[in-house]
């Protein structure tokens, strides 16, 4: 089984009727996922009657990866490639690398009646011990798909996808039992945030590329329900109008408790407005294959090690580590670390003094066999 978090505390059996609602609100026709867990068992949503520790509501794709390309395929030909990778992608990727981690996660979304759905929806139940109890399965709505070709240390990506038959944000009637919740601040956020945050839980925001790229300064604004905001500098400069992600850490810090900026090969900048704490962690360098999912990864990792209570240097210490792991493989969500395969990179190199922390948190058995979806297969070997 997937390795649990050797420390973090783990919150009180709950009541049956404390798991969400499986009931059908929604003008779509939609089937009632208790269906779902009669066939697949109480084993493939293994938080069923408890609270969680993160609640995330999103859009799950299916990601299919192309790897071993030499360069893009040109017009009016046939590319022949040594590898193919899939995996859940969107919002999978922040609930596959909590879970890995041994976080409890429950997840809002919506998943095609086709088998792309069905694949999504076990490797996340089964495989990786998401909770899907909030989640449905959609009459007549194509699964989204992402078709991502990597070469040269790079990558291309071709997505298809229809527009839900009802707003994603009508998954979640109410507040879930949770310590926290991941959000996208691209919207205003639901009600239940609120609610969730009133009861203690911890609201950890996001946001993506502005398509339009007014980088609207109503984000301020969103951020007053946000107790962490997790940005990546490109984002963080082009919304505060500064140069460095360390002058975008300062702006926002005037907006939100707690600021990490993520600056790729930088490391991060994080701030902690009501410690003063300011610090800025280098990223560990390994031999990248694939970035994908990276940020979700170090955004795993720093809720993990927030609701830890580790300080602000050995959380995104933390998120470094994990977001590094991530990228020596293709893959995406899949690639994120299990407990294991940390313990396997602390015993098997020479760790930087400043992760020493770290020791008294590993498994015992790090090397052990886990049981985890695996992304890739590679199609050439049997030709």
């Amino acid at each position: 089984m997937r390795a649990q978090s050797p420390f973090v505390t783990t919150p009180p059996h709950a009541a049956e009727e404390d798991c969400p609602p499986d009931g059908d609100p929604y003008e779509a026709p939609l089937e009632d996922p208790c269906e779902e867990r009669q066939e697949l068992g109480e084993r493939a949503v293994g938080t069923h009657g408890e609270p969680y520790d993160v609640f995330l509501v999103g859009t799950v794709f299916l990601d299919m990866i192309f790897t071993g390309m030499s360069g893009p395929p040109r017009p009016g030909t046939e590319l022949w490639t040594s590898g193919l990778g899939s995996a859940p992608g969107g919002i999978a990727n922040l609930a596959v690398a909590m879970s890995r981690l041994g976080l409890k996660v429950g997840l809002a979304a919506a998943f095609g009646d086709d088998m792309f759905g069905a694949y999504l929806w076990r490797t996340l139940s089964e495989q990786e011990q998401v909770c899907l109890c909030a989640s449905h399965r959609v009459k007549g709505w194509p699964t989204p798909v992402t078709v991502s070709m990597a070469y040269a240390a790079d990558r291309s990506m071709v997505t298809y996808g229809e527009r839900l038959p009802f707003e994603e944000q009508r998954l979640v009637d109410h507040a879930p039992r949770c310590r926290a919740c991941v959000i996208s601040l691209d919207d205003e956020p639901p009600e239940w945030v609120a609610a969730a945050r009133e009861k203690g839980a911890l609201v950890f925001g996001e946001v993506g590329w502005d398509p339009s790229e007014r980088w609207s300064p109503g984000l301020f604004e969103r951020l007053r329900g946000v107790d962490v905001f997790l940005p990546n500098a490109v984002e963080a400069m082009a919304y505060t109008r500064t140069v460095t992600a360390e002058a975008a850490r300062e702006e926002l810090g005037k907006h939100v408790p707690v600021v990490v900026v993520k600056a790729g090969g930088e490391g991060a900048y994080a701030m902690d407005r009501e410690t003063g704490e300011r610090v800025h962690e280098p990223a560990l360098h390994v031999d990248a294959i694939d970035t994908t999912g990276a940020g979700d990864v170090f955004a795993a990792a720093f809720v993990l090690a927030t609701l830890s209570g580790w300080t602000l240097a050995q959380r995104v210490r933390f998120a470094n580590l994990c977001a590094a792991l991530s990228v020596r493989q293709f893959s995406g969500s899949l690639g994120a670390p299990c407990w294991h395969e940390i313990g396997e990179w602390f015993f098997g190199a020479d760790i930087p003094p400043e992760y020493a922390f770290l020791a008294s948190y590993l498994p015992e058995s790090h090397g052990a066999d886990r049981a985890r979806a695996h992304p890739t297969v590679r199609y050439a070997d049997t030709f």
